[in-house]
C-alpha cells in the first residue's frame, strides 16, 4: 500500500493525459514536439502521466503550448473550473473580454 494515500494528489497527470488525447498525440510525439529528446520522450511523458515525476516549469510551458492549453489548466483541481479555463483560453481576445465581463 502506498504511503501517499493520505496526501493530496496533483491533478497534473490526469489533465496532461486528457489534453494529449484531445490533440490525438502519442506520448512520444508530444514529448518530441515539446523539445524532449526523442530517445527519452516516451518514457518521460509516461512518468509525467503516471505522476511519478513532474516537469520543470519551462517544460510545462512547452507542453501547454503544444497542447494549446494554459499552464493553469494542468493544476486546476475542480473539473468544471479546468473546463472553464480551457474554454476561456480558446476564445478570441474580444470574446474572452465579453465573457469575463459577463462573469463579473
Amino acid at each position: 500500500m502506498s504511503n501517499r494515500s493520505s496526501e493530496a494528489h496533483s491533478p497534473f497527470p490526469v489533465r496532461l493525459k486528457e489534453a494529449r488525447l484531445a490533440k490525438g498525440l502519442s506520448q512520444k510525439n508530444l514529448g518530441i514536439i515539446a523539445g524532449i529528446d526523442e530517445f527519452s520522450a516516451s518514457s518521460r511523458m509516461n512518468q509525467y502521466e503516471k505522476g511519478k515525476h513532474a516537469p520543470d516549469f519551462a517544460t510545462l510551458k512547452r507542453l501547454a503550448e503544444v497542447l494549446d492549453v494554459p499552464t493553469s489548466y494542468f493544476y486546476c483541481e475542480e473539473d468544471w473550473l479546468a473546463k472553464a479555463i480551457k474554454t476561456l483560453y480558446a476564445l478570441s481576445a474580444t470574446k474572452r473580454g465579453k465573457a469575463l465581463k459577463a462573469l463579473e
